[in-house]
């Protein structure tokens, strides 16, 4: 007789996700900033250690491939002189007029496409809202870079 009736509210997930930004969509709903979860300290540590492993990768990826493309034009160099093989040099020299006649032509219009101005626009929007978390990533990635 003294029954209680429960009410429950329905929430519509696919409404509810339809104008989120992806990484609230993929974290948690409490993903937006960092500052909002995390002290000062915390972000700095999370975002020079981020920084600092990105550097150093990247360092090491790029020795790699500078000596890669390094050795393999040592290689050209030394087959065509030994005469392995002949190289056309008016053929190149063709191709790299005209790439750079497309070069030319393409970066006269300055604009940027649609979908290329929004993902940089959430990009900005994320620095901005986590301007600690960036400045230690910033700071790791370039500690990496020299180690």
């Amino acid at each position: 007789a003294g029954r209680k009736e429960d009410t429950f509210n329905v929430l519509d997930l696919a409404e509810y996700t339809k104008n989120r930004p992806w990484w609230r969509k993929v974290f948690a709903p409490g993903s937006g900033s960092s500052a909002e979860k995390y002290n000062v300290a915390t972000q700095l540590v999370i975002g020079g250690v981020t920084g600092w492993c990105t550097g150093f990768i990247f360092q090491k990826v790029g020795k790699l491939a500078a000596t890669a493309v390094g050795g393999g034009f040592f290689l050209l160099q030394v087959a065509n002189h030994t005469g392995y093989i002949k190289v056309d040099w008016k053929l190149v020299e063709r191709d790299v007029n005209k790439a750079k006649q497309q070069l030319k032509f393409h970066s006269g219009g300055n604009k940027m496409a649609p979908e290329v101005k929004s993902k940089v626009d959430e990009v900005i929007t994320f620095l901005k809202k986590n301007v600690i978390l960036t400045g230690g990533f910033a700071g790791g990635f370039l500690l990496g870079m020299a180690s």
